[in-house]
C-alpha cells in the first residue's frame, strides 16, 4: 500500500514506498559508493594506525606527509603490490614484496560484503559498479604512493590491485544471488562443487596444521624471539609496531609451516633450504621474532618428521568428503583428482602470496616455492586417498555376484520312447474275489440305467420274527426294528455276488423298496428263519416300481444262537443298554480295481 503524499507546507517529507522499484541510476550510484567505501575504510584505518604510531614515536623519521605516504604504501602492499626502498647502504634500490596476508583479508572482506549487498538489492550489473568504485579509489592512491623514498611499484600495483578486487567482487556477486549451486548451470556442476569443497577443506587442514607447527616452533624458541624486540626498537612505540607487524604475518607463518610439513619446505635466502630432511645455507638474516623460530642448521630431526602427519590428516579429510558423497567408481576418481588439484592450486596461490623479495642478493627470494608446494599438496591426496576411495566406491556400487548354475546336459539325439501302456487283466466269468475281513470303501461307480436285483442271502431254517411296527405312509424317517440280544461272536455281513463282467465296477444293489441304507446288526439270530412282514413302501427312483410283498408271520424270538442273520436288525432295544449306532453305509466288498 502506497503512502499518501505530504501536504505542502506541512514540513514532513514523504516516505519512500518499498514496493516501487528504485531507478537504475540510483542502484548504480549506490553500488559505486559501496565500492569506494570498502576501499576508503581500509585506507582510513591504516592511516589512523600509522598516525597514532607516528605521534607516539619520540624520534619520527618524517613528518605528517611521510606518515600518510606509508599508509598508502601499506594499502597497496595489502593487495600484493611490491614496494621499493631507495635509501639503502649500498645505494641499490631494494624491493619489499612480502605481503602480510592478514592485512589482505580486510579489504577483500569489505569488498565481498559490499558487492553481495549491492547485487541482492539490485541486479548483477551492480557488481561491476562496485568494482569500478573500488578501482576509482585505487588509482589516486597508486599515483600518490608512486613517489618518495619508500614508494610503490606502479606495474606491480596495476597488476595485483585489480586482480584481488575482481576476485572479491565475483565472490560477492555469487553470494548476492543466493549462492546458486553449480549444478543449476551444468549437469556436472554437482561433482565440480564437491571437488571444490573437498579441496578447500584439505587446504584448510593444511594451513591449520601449519599454524600449529609454527606456534610450536615459536614456543620452542620463545627466548630468542623475545630478545629481538629490544634489538629492533628501544622505544615502546617501535616495539608495538614490530608486534603489529608480527601479528599481520601470522598467516604467512602458517603457510610456510604447511609447506615445510608437505616436504618441499621454504627458503630464507638464495641457496637456503628449510625442510623436514634438514636445514642448510642460512644467510645473514635480520633480527626478527618470526625468523628466530627457524630450526638450526643440520640434518633431519625427529620433530621435523612428525610434521608429516599434517598432510596425512589433510588427505584424510579430503577423502572423507569425497567418499561420503557415495558416487560411482569413475565419478569418485574424478572428484578425488579434482579435489587434489584444488588443494594444490590453493596452496600454490597462498605460497606465492606469502613469499617475495626482502632485498637484493641473498634476500631476493624468501618463502616457499609456489610450484613445489602446489605439486606436493596435490600429490599427497592422490597417493593416499585415490586408491582407497576408488576401492570403497567400487565395493559400494558393485552388483552382487549370482551363483553359477550347473550345466544342463545336452538332450538325446533320438526322441524318447513313450512307456508301454499296461493291459488290464480280464477276470474269468464266475470268479468271485476273496473278501477281506476289514471293510473297505471303494469309489462309487456310476449307476447303470438297468435295475439291479441282488441275490437274497440264505435264510435260516428256524423262522425269526422280530417285532416290526407298522410303517405309516406319511412318516419321513425309515423304519428301525428292535435289536435282539447281541452275541459275543462278531458279525460277518453277507457278501453280494460279483457281476460276471469283471471289467465293470461294483454296483450297489438297487431295490424297489425305499432307498434305505442296509444296516447290519452285530447280534446273532435265531436258527429259525425269520419271516418279517414287508410293509408297502414307495418304489426307488432308479428301478421300476414293484408292488410290496407281504411277509409271513414269525414266531417269537428264540434264544440267541450263533448263526448268520437273514435280515438287518436294528442296533437299539428298549430292554437292553444303549449300544453304539450302526454305520450308515452298506457293506461293500473289497476287490481289485476295475479295469479301464
Amino acid at each position: 500500500m502506497t503512502q499518501p503524499a505530504a501536504r505542502p507546507g506541512s514540513g514532513a517529507a514523504a516516505e519512500p514506498d518499498p514496493d516501487i522499484p528504485r531507478p537504475l541510476a540510483a542502484l548504480r550510484a549506490s553500488a559505486a559508493v559501496a565500492g569506494m567505501a570498502a576501499a576508503g575504510l581500509v585506507l582510513l584505518g591504516l592511516a589512523a594506525v600509522v598516525l597514532l604510531l607516528w605521534v607516539a614515536s619520540p624520534f619520527p623519521d618524517s613528518g605528517l606527509g611521510g606518515a600518510l605516504h606509508i599508509a598508502a604504501d601499506l594499502w597497496l602492499l595489502a593487495h600484493g603490490a611490491a614496494l621499493v626502498r631507495d635509501t639503502t647502504l649500498s645505494g641499490v634500490p631494494a624491493p619489499v614484496g612480502v605481503t602480510p596476508l592478514l592485512l589482505s583479508v580486510l579489504p577483500a572482506w569489505l569488498l565481498y560484503r559490499g558487492t553481495a549487498s549491492a547485487v541482492a538489492n539490485g541486479t548483477r550489473a551492480c557488481a561491476g559498479w562496485v568494482l569500478g568504485g573500488y578501482l576509482a579509489v585505487a588509482v589516486p592512491v597508486t599515483a600518490y604512493a608512486a613517489a618518495g623514498s619508500l614508494h610503490a611499484d606502479v606495474l606491480s600495483a596495476l597488476l595485483h590491485v585489480p586482480l584481488l578486487a575482481a576476485a572479491a567482487t565475483a565472490a560477492g556477486a555469487w553470494a548476492g544471488r543466493g549462492r546458486p549451486p553449480l549444478s543449476a548451470y551444468r549437469a556436472w556442476g554437482g561433482d565440480v562443487a564437491l571437488a571444490l569443497r573437498a579441496g578447500g577443506i584439505g587446504a584448510g587442514v593444511l594451513v591449520g596444521g601449519g599454524a600449529v607447527v609454527g606456534a610450536v616452533a615459536l614456543g620452542w624458541h620463545a627466548g630468542a624471539a623475545g630478545r629481538t624486540f629490544g634489538q629492533l626498537s628501544a622505544p615502546f612505540a617501535g616495539q608495538v609496531a614490530v608486534f603489529l607487524l608480527c601479528v599481520l604475518l601470522v598467516p604467512n607463518l602458517a603457510v610456510w609451516s604447511a609447506a615445510y610439513a608437505l616436504g618441499p619446505g621454504f627458503s630464507v635466502g638464495a641457496g637456503s633450504t628449510v625442510a623436514p630432511t634438514g636445514a642448510s645455507g642460512y644467510p645473514l638474516l635480520p633480527r626478527f621474532p618470526l625468523l628466530a623460530a627457524l630450526p638450526g642448521q643440520g640434518g633431519p630431526h625427529p620433530a621435523g618428521w612428525a610434521t608429516l602427519a599434517v598432510p596425512v590428516l589433510a588427505a584424510g579429510a579430503l577423502g572423507w568428503v569425497c567418499v561420503r558423497a557415495r558416487l560411482r567408481t569413475g565419478r569418485t576418481a574424478l572428484v578425488v583428482a579434482g579435489a587434489a588439484g584444488t588443494c594444490g592450486l590453493a596452496l600454490g596461490v597462498l605460497a606465492a602470496a606469502s613469499g617475495g623479495p626482502l632485498g637484493v642478493g641473498s634476500l631476493a627470494r624468501v618463502g616457499p616455492a609456489w610450484w613445489l608446494t602446489a605439486a606436493a599438496a596435490a600429490a599427497w591426496p592422490l597417493a593416499l586417498v585415490l586408491p582407497p576411495a576408488v576401492a570403497v566406491a567400487w565395493f559400494r556400487t558393485r552388483t552382487p555376484r549370482t551363483p553359477r548354475t550347473p550345466a544342463v546336459p545336452n538332450p538325446p539325439t533320438h526322441p524318447p520312447q513313450p512307456p508301454a501302456r499296461p493291459q488290464p487283466l480280464q477276470a474269468p466269468r464266475g470268479f468271485r474275489p476273496p473278501v477281506s475281513a476289514e471293510p473297505s470303501r471303494p469309489s462309487v461307480p456310476p449307476v447303470s440305467a438297468e435295475p439291479f436285483e441282488p441275490s437274497v442271502p440264505p435264510v435260516s431254517a428256524e423262522p425269526f420274527e422280530p417285532s416290526v411296527p407298522p410303517v405309516s405312509a406319511e412318516r419321513s424317517q425309515p423304519f428301525r426294528p428292535s435289536v435282539p440280544p447281541v452275541s459275543a461272536e462278531p458279525f460277518e455281513p453277507p457278501v453280494p455276488p460279483v457281476s460276471a463282467e469283471w471289467s465293470q465296477p461294483f454296483k450297489p444293489p438297487v431295490s424297489a423298496e425305499p432307498s434305505r441304507p442296509f444296516r447290519p446288526s452285530a447280534p446273532p439270530v435265531s436258527p429259525q428263519p425269520p419271516q418279517p412282514p414287508r410293509p408297502p413302501q414307495a418304489p426307488a427312483p432308479a428301478g421300476p416300481q414293484q408292488p410290496p410283498q407281504p411277509s409271513a408271520p414269525s414266531e417269537p424270538s428264540a434264544p440267541p444262537v450263533a448263526a448268520k442273520p437273514s435280515a438287518p436288525p436294528e442296533p437299539q432295544q428298549p430292554q437292553q443298554p444303549p449300544q453304539a449306532p450302526a454305520p450308515d453305509f452298506p457293506p461293500r466288498p473289497a476287490g481289485p480295481p476295475a479295469g479301464p
